[in-house]
């Protein structure tokens, strides 16, 4: 049974959400994400302008006139949500911490989804599968995803990234549109990133918060990992210590950066104070650009 806070927190998030898929992301996200392929529908007379490859000329033969075939496109998408639940979603140094906005970007494109009748299903990992929701069609079905996401409570504290991907790739057969979610603090998921990308249509989203790009100078103040639980003290009006913070942090950007633009991904990049609606409006039509080039 859920609190009474977090559901109207789920109820306060479908109401923004839907808004957003309403009036910005749903024919966006149709628009980037094909079905897939073309089935016959039906014939039709020749009209001025149509192609002459569409010709049914068995049709033809028999009317003595000319017959087009129509085809209409096999829309129905499978969409996986791959959720990182470690420790490190705890995490927020504004209004919502990074297992917030991981629960409002899901809804979203969940809802997008639904809108446009493809079914969504559900990974949450840690340092291992935590929970796995077969994919449905339906709103009630995308609500129990969101409640999911913000109250479960994961086994494992760490991130392990190859954990999920290769989950996924074993038990999706046929090709998905999957949004691996996640503040990617990992290391050694390259390999399965790269099978998961052959396989799927995979987009990583990148959730980020502004104290992990750049440390106030604080004084001394004391961290604790929250997937490790290792405590240490800081200097943070060390100026060369939040120079060598900024620059680790930049340089594991600038490497993830590289690795998604090596296997051909297009990823999000979102921080915990934005309007998340208008960053996957500006993916899209990103996306959309580079497809029609």
């Amino acid at each position: 049974m859920l609190a009474r806070d977090v559901i109207r927190r789920i109820r306060k998030l479908e109401i923004r959400t839907r808004k957003v898929v309403a009036d910005m992301l749903a024919g966006q996200y149709h628009s980037v994400f094909k079905g897939r392929g073309m089935a016959f529908s039906e014939v039709r007379q020749y009209q001025p302008g149509d192609e002459i490859r569409v010709i049914d000329w068995n049709v033809t033969a028999r009317m003595n006139e000319a017959y087009v075939k129509v085809f209409t496109e096999e829309r129905e998408l499978t969409v996986m949500l791959v959720v990182d639940v470690s420790a490190s979603k705890e995490f927020g140094s504004r209004e919502r911490s990074k297992g917030e906005v991981a629960a409002e970007v899901a809804a979203q494109i969940a809802f997008s989804a639904i809108a446009n009748n493809d079914r969504v299903g559900l990974i949450l990992f840690s340092d291992r599968v935590e929970k796995v929701v077969p994919p449905r069609k339906g709103r009630t079905h995308v609500m129990r995803l969101v409640s999911d996401i913000l109250t479960f409570q994961p086994e494992g504290r760490g991130t392990d990234l190859a954990v999920g991907l290769t989950y996924l790739n074993r038990v999706a057969r046929r090709k998905t549109v999957t949004f691996l979610i996640s503040d990617f603090l990992a290391e050694g998921y390259e390999q399965p990133l790269r099978l998961v990308g052959r396989k799927h249509d995979l987009v990583p989203v990148v959730i980020a918060d502004p104290l992990e790009q750049a440390l106030p100078g604080m004084g001394l103040v004391e961290m604790e990992d929250p997937e490790t639980g290792e405590r240490f003290v800081v200097d943070t009006s060390d100026p060369r210590v939040r120079s060598r913070f900024a620059r680790a942090m930049q340089e594991q950007r600038d490497a993830r950066r590289r690795l998604f633009k090596k296997l051909e991904l297009d990823s999000v990049e979102l921080g915990t104070s934005e309007d998340h609606g208008m960053a996957l409006v500006r993916f899209f039509r990103a996306r959309a650009r580079r497809l029609a080039a």
